[in-house]
């Protein structure tokens, strides 16, 4: 069974490239398109693994004892591109 750690990686690792896609691949495709296919099929599982996101972020803060600011940090990043790449990378390393 996957710790709450790895279930957090796993959402903020597609949520980030699910954020990806939709800013860059979905939202430009419709502005010179105006078929809005791909923002609409992109649109609600990235709308569900950001809500995902944000819960398991404050259940991994309070196991992990994350500072406030920490917390902070971790949320604003899901609003910004690649932002759940750096979180990965600074704050969700592997407990050894």
């Amino acid at each position: 069974m996957l710790s709450l750690l790895n279930s957090f990686r796993i959402v903020a690792l597609l949520e980030g490239v699910s954020y990806i896609l939709l800013l860059f691949i979905a939202s430009p495709y419709k502005f010179f398109t105006q078929d809005d296919t791909y923002v609409k099929l992109l649109g609600m599982p990235h709308g569900f693994l950001f809500l995902v996101y944000i819960v398991l972020a404050i259940m991994v803060g309070k196991e992990l004892k994350w500072k406030t600011k920490t917390l902070l940090i971790v949320l604003v990043a899901s609003i910004i591109p690649f932002g759940t790449f750096y979180i990965e990378k600074k704050y969700l390393k592997p407990i050894k």
